[in-house]
């Protein structure tokens, strides 16, 4: 080749153009699918911590105002002054508004708040508002009544805690902070095991570098939308330092600045990757240093994946103790496999200089890394599921399963990596790496030669200008015989699909992340639905036989409530004599007592109608459970008796 031929080579074939062109389009393909699975299965995120009850129950009509409101969730959760609120139906304040009591007994997580004296009759709003252990807001809102319903000028809210705009950038920032660690952690790793001169070429830097950043921003961002995504919902409380002090005591506040601190031993862990390491030139040097570096990355990395750990699901709910470190060996081989992944396709596309036993090797540890991955998956799932109808009957099992089908399509697109990389060590890319080196080094050797005893000689702007023209095109010869090499385009072709759908991967992971965990979700479903649902359907019908022991003393009451359920009933009571005819006595009397609840006995006063027959259409039974009703007879001014027996009533 002389100095003359030109800078750049001809113009690739049209099959050349296409066949990347159809991979980006298989790409763009599948992850159009995987983001439509996303949007048909993913609802508004919820978090762990659920409400299982509440005394007066959602939708109650008690007889008379309860001294305090309690609300019973299904995990610990963090409250503090105003986070339930009382609202009366004018839409004042009915409670005390001092903070909320904690009325924990055992296992039971219970919350309460007082409420003042003299209550107007009326439908009251009880709107709430938590953060759960896992760190996720939680919020809701429920309607109860004294004496009887009324219109009410609260709206109840529409939307749950850490949504809108705030809620969405937040979770932007745990995405960006996710893709961040896997970059930063499984680049290193790449490097350090696979190849360890890629320390030098600039690509791999940026790429690590720009992992380090993106996620050291996302967890600082994380940091001041902390307040409004557990609190306001409004985006300027980002910038409250009141409200910054408050989350710097959380927990997960806690865990952010901890990232923080541990993201600046890693920028010191870089500099020493990419500066002395890379310049190192003695062997056993840099083999003390690489043990050095790797046993101090992996300290680094495990700390930053236990941050997640120790705030999110994986420290609440059953066994934390062993979940905790089985997520941050989750989250490692993640990052080993996922990181190494977009390292191995900067270094094929970028350095052309990567060797296949650099391929080979991560090859082997990509597997040993999937192995991992799966094992501790399985585990998590298995925790966070509990039931196998949970996989499909819950927003986070079919989450889940779309993750599975997504690991598995990955697994599947590796398979034909490992073949490429299989056929690359064998000898069938090395030939073309190998004929580039050549050709560069025959290039640059020509410089000179051609330079001395000519015109260019005198001239050093000339001789400078041909010899960057000659390094032009040996660069794009090696390039074109790189390229050229179909063991590693296919190579090549196979890990930016495998990038691809690990991306789509990564989003479904963040949303799982802040999803209410399928075990949880059917608990409270459980809870919730034995507290509200109707113990028996339609009309209550009983008979209660009775004896006063005076003259014609002896008789029946026969009692119909309707409908039988939670509110206001309609009461028929009829007595008979021993005979079966209608009997009429001097007065009658019931009272209802719901034992379990510590409720009653409610008074009633049935009105006479006709001889035998007694009615109240006032009957109000303010919450659902086996309630004791009991009757007195009395048949003359000196005999009276009470009879009761217990009905479940809806």
């Amino acid at each position: 080749m002389t100095a003359t031929a030109p800078p750049f080579g001809p113009p690739p074939s049209v099959p050349a153009i296409r066949r990347p062109l159809a991979a980006a389009g298989l790409l763009a393909a599948l992850l159009g699918v995987v983001f439509g699975l996303l949007l048909a299965v993913a609802g508004p995120a919820s978090a762990h911590a659920a409400l299982t009850g509440s005394d007066p129950q959602d939708g109650a009509v008690v007889a008379t105002a309860p001294k305090q409101v309690t609300l019973t969730f299904s995990e610990q959760v963090a409250v503090g002054k105003g986070s339930i609120r009382i609202l009366d139906p004018n839409g004042k304040r009915a409670d005390t508004e001092a903070a909320p009591l904690d009325l924990h007994s055992g296992s039971t997580v219970k919350y309460g708040v007082a409420l003042h004296t003299g209550l107007p009759d009326g439908t009251y709003t009880v709107a709430w508002q938590a953060v759960s252990a896992d760190s996720h807001p939680v919020s809701g809102a429920f309607t109860f009544s004294i004496g009887a319903p009324s219109k009410t000028t609260v709206a109840l809210p529409d939307s749950e805690a850490g949504g809108g705009l705030v809620g969405t950038l937040y979770g932007i920032a745990r995405y960006a902070a996710y893709a961040g660690f896997i970059v930063l952690a499984g680049g290193a790793a790449f490097v350090l095991a696979c190849w360890q001169r890629g320390a030098g070429a600039r690509p791999l830097q940026r790429l690590v570098v720009r992992g380090w950043m993106t996620l050291t921003a996302a967890t600082l961002a994380m940091l001041l939308l902390r307040n409004p995504y557990t609190g306001s919902g409004k985006l300027a409380d980002a910038f409250d330092l009141d409200g910054l002090q408050a989350v710097l005591d959380t927990k997960p506040g806690a865990a952010l600045v901890s990232r923080l601190l541990l993201l600046g031993a890693s920028a010191l862990f870089i500099a020493v990757l990419f500066g002395a390491y890379a310049k190192r030139e003695d062997e056993q040097e840099k083999k003390d240093l690489t043990f050095g570096l790797a046993a101090g990355g992996a300290v680094i990395a495990a700390g930053i994946a236990g941050t997640w750990a120790l705030a999110e699901h994986a420290s609440t709910g059953i066994q934390p103790g062993i979940a905790m470190p089985v997520d941050v060996l989750h989250l490692l081989a993640v990052a080993t496999w996922l990181g190494g992944l977009a390292a191995l396709l900067v270094a094929l596309y970028r350095t052309p200089d990567v060797t296949p036993d650099a391929v080979r090797r991560f090859s082997r540890i990509a597997f040993c890394s999937v192995l991992v991955v799966v094992a501790t998956g399985i585990y998590q799932s298995w925790r966070q599921l509990g039931s196998w109808s949970a996989l499909t009957d819950t927003g986070y099992g079919q989450l889940l399963l779309v993750k599975v089908g997504l690991v598995a399509v990955l697994v599947g697109v590796a398979s034909f990596s490992r073949r490429w990389t299989g056929r690359l060590a064998a000898g069938g890319g090395s030939g073309a790496v190998a004929t580039a080196e050549t050709t560069t080094k025959a290039e640059a050797g020509a410089v000179p030669a051609s330079s001395s005893g000519d015109s260019t000689s005198q001239d050093p702007a000339r001789a400078a200008q041909l010899a960057r023209q000659k390094a032009a095109v040996a660069t794009v010869e090696k390039k074109r015989a790189r390229d050229a090499d179909p063991d590693r385009s296919g190579l090549r072709r196979s890990v930016l699909a495998e990038v691809g759908v690990a991306v789509a991967l990564l989003a479904v992971t963040t949303i799982l992340t802040s999803t209410e965990p399928g075990r949880t979700e059917e608990e409270a479903a459980r809870a919730s639905n034995a507290a509200a649902a109707p113990a028996a359907s339609g009309p209550v019908n009983l008979t209660l036989p009775f004896d006063t022991g005076g003259k014609n003393g002896k008789g029946t009451v026969r009692m119909d409530i309707d409908p039988g359920r939670t509110g206001t009933n309609a009461l028929h009571l009829w007595i008979e004599d021993a005979k079966g005819k209608a009997m009429d006595v001097p007065e009658v009397k019931l009272a209802l007592t719901l034992k379990s609840k510590d409720i009653g006995p409610l008074p009633v006063v049935p009105v006479r109608l006709t001889e035998g027959h007694w009615t109240s259409s006032g009957l109000q039974i303010p919450m659902a459970g086996d309630w004791t009703v009991a009757a007195t007879v009395r048949t003359s001014d000196i005999d009276q008796t009470t009879v009761d027996k217990n009905v479940k009533i809806g």
